[in-house]
């Protein structure tokens, strides 16, 4: 299976943000295909799925952030690790 990689731009709102996060966060914490996620340090946010590109989209419509219009932009696209350590731990 795949690596799908998934960057989210948040638009600026911190309140909105503060209030969904927990479910947001119930809500990737269920996807059984979720590898990694987390924020970044420029305030984005990454994950990190095992699957194909159209069901992770699918399955990420459902994001509370989403529906509360806190993305701004969402990029999806595979994922091929071609080096580092990583690669050999996770059986790349």
């Amino acid at each position: 299976m795949a690596l799908v990689v998934v960057l989210y731009a948040y638009n600026d709102l911190p309140d909105v943000r503060a209030e969904h996060l927990g479910a947001h966060r119930e809500f990737l914490a269920s996807q059984p295909n979720l590898l990694l996620s987390g924020p970044t340090s420029d305030g984005s946010g990454l994950l990190v799925f095992e699957g194909e590109v159209d069901a992770v989209e699918k399955a990420l419509d459902d994001d509370p952030f989403l529906a509360v219009g806190l993305i701004a932009e969402r990029r999806v696209f595979e994922w091929t690790p071609a080096l580092g350590s990583w690669k050999t731990q996770l059986g790349l």
